[in-house]
């Protein structure tokens, strides 16, 4: 009875067995008390070339972008643009006055920029605008300032020494983040010379304790964004050679909306339109009666996509999440929400937990399987899906350099997204297709958690197995 007891129990073991075997090398890490969600499927047949339960709810980190890319796509189309205003109550009379307030009405683009903007200004000029007698108002009535749910991004309010915080607005440029270019001064011994990114004189305020040495000394950087009494500053320590080339800084600033006047207000200074009356920052919708006077189109969804997965660019994924929300004064909450009803559509997807796009909020759960599910889902969309596999990375070619490992075969057979965490758990996760020797598309995600007694965890302790384990499913196939 033992034997034939042992035997029965042998037998319901193999399939699993035979699962993870695809998986052989991750599963060692399960070894070391990570927790691992992984699954490998062929999408033609619908073979199964490898799992460690799959169904598990694990941190995504960043893969929780691809749910937005996904949801954002299917919700306005690859060719979508994000259009921002300039509106008035007002019209400019024979001189070119605008004997009102010129408002600039965020339109949620995640890639809004101070080019934007200076077309915008350019617009408005040609548009016979010379002078504003009222204020430059900035209405962000669609979302913001939104409140934080991270530790990073509720710090970053009143200093930060980053740029992946930054907060969120409807209307924010620059993914809400200063740019402060740094160049050496002429002679050694001198304050070094730095100014913003994007204007003649400073938009922000800069406290410059960066030193001009001689030639070949080496450029050191640091610099941290504070709030002052009058507003954002930009403090920045070290060196710089007279030899070298100019730096950019970014810094996330601590009101994105705010950021937008000061820069729209220097654009208007340099394009010699007057303003009379300084500029405020309102959550209301510009009124019913007023007119547009200039706009700019952002770039098509299908481009943004590329720059939010392939830089896993924080604030966009928010402000697209954001976006998918359909009432005023929508928060992170609602953004996920908004991606959990796409992700419930999704025929095998599971139970999904999301508290933001970009995936920094520690809560969000998804399983191996329901990534996998997503991607399958795309994979049948043939309207959008060149999009959103062109937004993934090829390892041999993305933008990610720790992600150049593995075999030719790894490198140039697979797309993937990539997600980390370090706090208050290590989190490595991964998500995307491969392409078999045979042409057969697959799906394959590997969801990799610690815990609070696990050791330390690199992306070459995930990457190197995943690589081998999806290198040899590739060949096998």
């Amino acid at each position: 009875m033992f034997r034939r007891s042992l035997c029965c129990a042998l037998l319901a073991l193999l399939p699993l067995l035979a699962e993870a075997s695809g998986f052989s090398r991750l599963a060692e890490l399960t070894d070391r008390g990570f927790l691992v969600g992984a699954e490998a499927r062929l999408l033609g047949s619908g073979e199964r070339l490898g799992a460690i339960e799959p169904e598990r709810q694990l941190s995504p980190a960043s893969v929780s972008k691809i749910y937005v890319a996904a949801a954002a796509l299917e919700r306005f189309g690859p060719q979508h643009r994000f259009t921002s205003r300039l509106v008035s109550t007002a019209a400019p009379d024979a001189e070119g006055v605008l004997a009102g307030d010129l408002i600039f009405d965020g339109g949620g683009d995640p890639a809004l920029t101070s080019e934007d903007l200076w077309r915008l200004v350019q617009r408005l000029h040609q548009a016979g605008v010379r002078r504003v007698e009222g204020r430059l108002v900035i209405s962000q009535w669609r979302y913001g300032p939104v409140a934080c749910l991270t530790t990073d991004r509720c710090q970053a309010h009143s200093r930060v020494a980053n740029a992946y915080s930054a907060l969120l607005s409807s209307a924010g440029v620059n993914f809400g983040s200063w740019c402060v270019a740094v160049a050496p001064a002429v002679a050694p011994g001198q304050p070094a010379r730095i100014n913003s990114c994007d204007s003649r004189s400073p938009i922000v305020e800069i406290d410059n304790r960066v030193e001009t040495l001689p030639d070949d000394s080496g450029t050191e950087l640091s610099a941290e964004r504070i709030l002052g009494d009058s507003g954002d500053v930009m403090v920045l320590r070290g060196q710089i050679s007279t030899n070298a080339r100019p730096r950019h800084v970014y810094r996330a600033s601590s009101d994105p909306a705010r950021q937008t006047a000061h820069t729209l207000q220097a654009m208007l200074q340099q394009a010699g339109i007057a303003l009379d009356g300084g500029v405020a920052v309102v959550a209301s919708e510009p009124p019913a009666e007023a007119r547009r006077l200039a706009a700019v189109e952002g770039e098509p969804l299908q481009e943004l996509l590329l720059r939010t997965l392939n830089y896993s660019n924080n604030f966009m994924a928010d402000v697209l999440a954001l976006n998918l929300v359909e009432t005023p004064r929508a928060s992170l909450e609602q953004g996920g929400a908004a991606l959990e009803a796409f992700a419930a559509g999704i025929p095998g997807h599971g139970p999904i937990t999301l508290r933001s796009g970009s995936g920094l909020t520690p809560e969000n759960r998804t399983s191996a399987a329901g990534v996998t599910a997503l991607l399958e889902r795309m994979y049948h969309r043939p309207a959008l899906f060149p999009s959103f596999v062109a937004a993934l990375q090829s390892p041999g070619n993305g933008v990610m350099r720790f992600l150049r490992r593995g075999s030719p075969t790894f490198q140039h057979h697979v797309m993937l997204k990539t997600g980390t965490l370090n706090q208050p758990v290590a989190v490595r996760a991964v998500g995307g297709y491969f392409r078999t020797r045979s042409g057969q598309w697959g799906v394959f995600s590997a969801l990799v958690n610690g815990t609070a007694s696990t050791p330390w965890l690199n992306w070459r302790q995930v990457l190197d197995p995943l690589a081998a384990d999806l290198e040899a499913m590739i060949e096998a196939h």
